[in-house]
C-alpha cells in the first residue's frame, strides 16, 4: 500500500488533506544531478533507453524535493521509433525521425502496432523505479496521444505551421485516420503494458491538439483518445488506475473533454481554475496551471501566483486539485524556486481542504 496516495486520491476526487503537487518534466536538464546522467550516458537515447539511467533520473527529484508522486522518465516518441521510423534527438532542436509519413505508401510500409517487446526498456525501467520507490508514492506512465504522435511522423521533427499534417487533414483525411488508427491500437497496448508493469496513474499528452479547429479537434483527436480511454484497464487488483487528459491549448473544449472518459483534465495557464471547475461541474478532477515561466521570476511573486491558483479553484469537500505547471520546467528554472513551490502549494492549500 503506498505510504503517500494522495495524488491518486485527488485524480478520483476523494478527501485529500491538502492538493497534492508533482510537475511535467520534473525530471530534466534544470537538475544538476540529471545533467551528470545525461553526460554519463552519451546521448538522449541512451538515457532513454538504458532502465538504469531511466530510473535514477525518474527518482532524482524525490530525492531532492518532497513531491507527491514521480512521473516516468521516458518520451512520448517511443512508439513511432518502435515502428521503425528513426528517432533521434539534436541538442537545441529536439527529436527528428529519419523516415516520415507522407504519402499512401509510407502508411502501407508503416509498421503496424508494434511488438510490445521493442519497448521493454520501458517496463524494465518501471520495474525498477517501482522496486526502488518502496511504495512511497505514486509513479505516473504516459504516452503522446495518436494526433499528437501523428504530428511528429508526419511533420517528422516539431513545426511552426504544421502544415504537412494539416495538408493531409484537408486532401487525404482517410489517409490520416489510418495513421491515428494505428497509434490508437499502439497507445492502448502500450499503457496496458505499462499498467500492467505498475504504473498507478497515467497520463495522456496530447501536446498538439489545441493547433486544431473545434470540428478537427473532435474528429482527429478527441474521438482517438476516447477510444484509448475506453479501452485501458483501470482496475488492476484492488488498484484503481486513474488517467489524466492533457490537451495543451484545448480550454475551448473542456466541456467535450470532460464527456471522453478521463477522470483528470490538464490545463495550460491560459484558463482560471474557477472558470474550469465552473465549466467541468466537478465531473472530473483538474490538474494545473501554472506558467511555467513563473519559476524564472521573483521568488515572492511566484508563491504568490500559486496562491491565486489555489484561491482560483476554491474550497474542496472531496480532492479534485492536483497542482501543476500548465507545461514542462524549462531547463533555466531555478532548483530552489520549484522548492518554495512545493512547500507554498503544501502548506497554502491546506485552508481550502475541509
Amino acid at each position: 500500500m503506498l505510504k503517500n496516495d494522495i495524488l491518486l486520491r485527488s485524480l478520483l476526487r476523494e478527501h485529500v488533506e491538502y492538493t497534492p503537487i508533482w510537475l511535467m518534466r520534473q525530471a530534466g536538464r534544470y537538475l544538476p544531478e540529471y545533467r551528470k546522467i545525461r553526460e554519463l550516458a552519451g546521448s538522449f537515447m541512451s538515457l532513454l533507453t538504458n532502465p538504469d539511467y531511466a530510473c535514477e533520473v525518474t527518482l532524482q527529484p524525490l530525492r531532492r524535493y518532497n513531491l507527491d508522486a514521480v512521473i516516468l522518465f521516458s518520451d512520448i516518441l517511443t512508439i513511432p521509433n518502435a515502428m521503425g521510423l528513426g528517432l533521434s534527438f539534436t541538442d537545441g532542436l529536439g527529436p527528428s525521425f529519419s523516415r516520415k509519413i507522407r504519402t499512401e505508401d509510407d502508411v502501407k510500409r508503416l509498421l503496424s502496432v508494434p511488438d510490445m517487446n521493442s519497448l521493454s526498456y520501458v517496463f524494465d525501467t518501471i520495474n525498477l523505479v517501482k522496486n526502488e520507490l518502496k511504495q512511497q508514492v505514486p509513479l505516473i506512465g504516459f504516452s503522446g496521444s495518436p494526433w499528437t504522435l501523428a504530428c511528429y511522423m508526419i511533420e517528422g521533427q516539431s513545426s511552426k505551421d504544421f502544415s504537412n499534417i494539416k495538408k493531409m487533414l484537408y486532401s487525404r483525411p482517410d489517409l490520416l485516420h489510418k495513421v491515428l488508427e494505428i497509434n490508437t491500437e499502439s497507445i492502448i497496448q502500450y499503457l496496458n503494458s505499462q499498467i500492467a508493469s505498475g504504473v498507478d496513474a497515467v497520463m495522456l499528452f496530447d501536446t498538439w491538439g489545441g493547433i486544431l479547429t473545434g470540428t478537427a479537434f473532435k474528429d482527429f483527436s478527441l474521438a482517438y483518445n476516447k477510444k484509448i480511454f475506453d479501452s485501458l484497464n483501470r482496475t488492476v487488483g484492488d488498484r484503481r488506475i486513474p488517467i489524466v487528459s492533457f490537451t495543451k491549448g484545448g480550454s475551448l473544449w473542456l466541456k467535450d473533454i470532460v464527456k471522453s472518459g478521463c477522470d483528470a483534465i490538464g490545463l495550460d495557464w491560459t484558463i482560471d481554475m474557477s472558470e474550469a471547475r465552473h465549466i467541468t461541474s466537478d465531473a472530473v478532477a483538474l490538474q494545473g496551471n501554472l506558467d511555467p515561466l513563473a519559476l524564472l521570476g521573483d521568488h515572492s511573486l511566484l508563491r504568490a501566483e500559486a496562491r491565486n491558483i489555489i484561491e482560483s479553484f476554491g474550497f474542496v469537500g472531496n480532492g479534485g486539485h492536483v497542482f501543476n505547471i500548465g507545461h514542462g520546467l524549462t531547463p533555466s528554472t531555478d532548483p530552489d524556486a520549484v522548492a518554495e513551490l512545493i512547500e507554498e502549494v503544501h502548506s497554502y492549500s491546506r485552508l481550502f481542504h475541509v
